[in-house]
């Protein structure tokens, strides 16, 4: 199976423990609402479950695919809390097939805000369980 329909089947899955295989240990991930790059992999690995928990309800749906040499880009679309959100999965694979980077945008202003405060939440139940 390839790296993208590998994470195609974890996504529909909400296998979220396939994260320890599929990230590197020097991956970085970069949020729509952090300033700085989010580095290795148990950050990483934080970030994208909250996300995984905020993102993946019932209206979730990959709605593009691009693929050219070790970089996937995936449009998503979503409805949370009753607004509509869009939003891109940027992501860079090293040679072993596992994510080195990964970049999330999203649009429009009031989704990116939703997700912000969904995330905020989900990020301090992680952190205080951790």
């Amino acid at each position: 199976m390839n790296r993208t329909a590998y994470w195609h089947e974890m996504i529909s899955k909400r296998n979220i423990g396939a994260l320890d295989e599929l990230l590197a240990d020097n991956a970085t991930f970069h949020s729509p609402v952090v300033h700085t790059p989010q580095e290795g992999k148990p950050l990483v690995k934080l970030y994208l479950s909250s996300a995984f928990s905020v993102l993946l309800n019932d209206s979730f749906s990959y709605v593009r695919e691009v693929e050219s040499g070790t970089n996937t880009i995936l449009e998503f679309q979503l409805q949370l809390n009753g607004i509509s959100v869009n939003g891109v999965d940027m992501i860079e694979w090293d040679d072993n097939g596992q994510i080195k980077d990964f970049k999330v945008m999203l649009r429009p202003l009031k989704g990116m805000q939703q997700v912000q405060i969904e995330m905020a939440k989900m990020l301090e139940k992680a952190k205080s369980k951790g």
